[in-house]
């Protein structure tokens, strides 16, 4: 069910929700926090898709702020009501686990955020902020993200993924995770099960390869050069989507992991001595990573470490 509400007001959309809760005999009780999503109207709907697919374990309400597209005339102008705040309501089988609302202010609207929010947050509840796309250079200091107690954003989907890393980095708090980061957990996790075997001899060197200007490799890198303490070498190939491999050279040999082609979700583990392994090693999707972070509202120290300190040490 999706209620359209033009020219409204927060307190309007709050009534609105009490009364469907009661029609409909539900308590929002339930709701484990309350997901905030900073986009535009060209990605909204994508946003809200993978909101809703993560809420299905993290049941959430979910508040998404979009600036209205709507061209103010002449008359509004004129009148001085330019100013405005459409809404949607959406519940049922179209909001997930939860109910969605979809907030689109004009004018000066779009720049208090934060007072057309907390009304309409859920009590008592943790607050998550989310830029599926474009992040603002100090998630921290943002109305939206000064109340939040954890920020997600996904600077591999902006439109200069450097620099937005970069200014993530500048202004890096604890409270913040990146989604280039969480991408990276099953790496991770496989790699940390091979380091783990025996014989335990020590790395000599790293090769990464990947894709071009793909954070996430980059992210691999800084944290296997943070961790291992060893030369990390980066090696980009032109039809890559993703990661493609790990390889990590030791006295008796390179110890590897590759995935090839990237989007068939499998890889080959390769030992000194022993026989080729395949093991499924998937591409993580977006519902994936937002669901990863939801139900992880604390610190992330080791990304923290990744980012102001491993990274300066690939990228000096």
């Amino acid at each position: 069910m999706i209620i359209t509400m033009k020219d409204t007001e927060t307190n309007e959309i709050s009534a609105k929700l009490n009364d469907l809760h009661e029609e409909r005999g539900e308590a929002v009780l339930g709701r484990v926090l309350t997901l905030v999503i900073m986009t535009d109207e060209d990605n909204l709907e994508e946003s809200l898709r993978l909101a809703n697919e993560a809420s299905r374990e993290h049941p959430c309400r979910v508040i998404a702020i979009a600036p209205s597209t709507r061209t103010v005339t002449k008359e509004e102008h004129d009148a001085g009501t330019a100013t405005f705040l459409d809404a949607e309501v959406r519940i049922g089988a179209d909001a997930g686990a939860g109910e969605i609302i979809v907030l689109r202010p004009r004018g000066g609207l779009v720049h208090h955020e934060d007072t057309l929010v907390i009304p309409l947050l859920v009590p008592d509840a943790p607050v998550v902020a989310w830029w599926p796309t474009e992040a603002p250079a100090n998630p921290s200091r943002n109305r939206l993200g000064a109340m939040a107690t954890s920020r997600i954003t996904d600077a591999q989907r902006s439109s200069n993924p450097m620099r937005t890393m970069e200014d993530l980095r500048r202004n890096m708090s604890s409270k913040n995770v990146d989604m280039s980061w969480t991408r990276l957990t099953v790496w991770r996790a496989m790699l940390a099960s091979l380091l783990d075997q025996p014989p335990h001899l020590p790395i000599k060197s790293v090769r990464v390869t990947g894709p071009e200007n793909f954070l996430p490799m980059d992210l691999l890198a800084a944290w296997l050069r943070l961790c291992l303490n060893v030369p990390v070498v980066l090696e980009t190939e032109p039809e890559a989507t993703a990661v493609t491999g790990v390889y990590m050279t030791r006295d008796d040999g390179v110890v590897s992991l590759e995935r090839r082609p990237a989007d068939q979700g499998l890889a080959t583990v390769n030992v000194p001595g022993q026989s080729p392994q395949a093991i499924p090693v998937p591409t993580r999707t977006l519902e994936e990573c937002l669901s990863e972070e939801l139900g992880r509202l604390y610190p992330d120290e080791i990304y923290r470490e990744v980012i102001t300190k491993g990274w300066d040490l690939i990228h000096p």
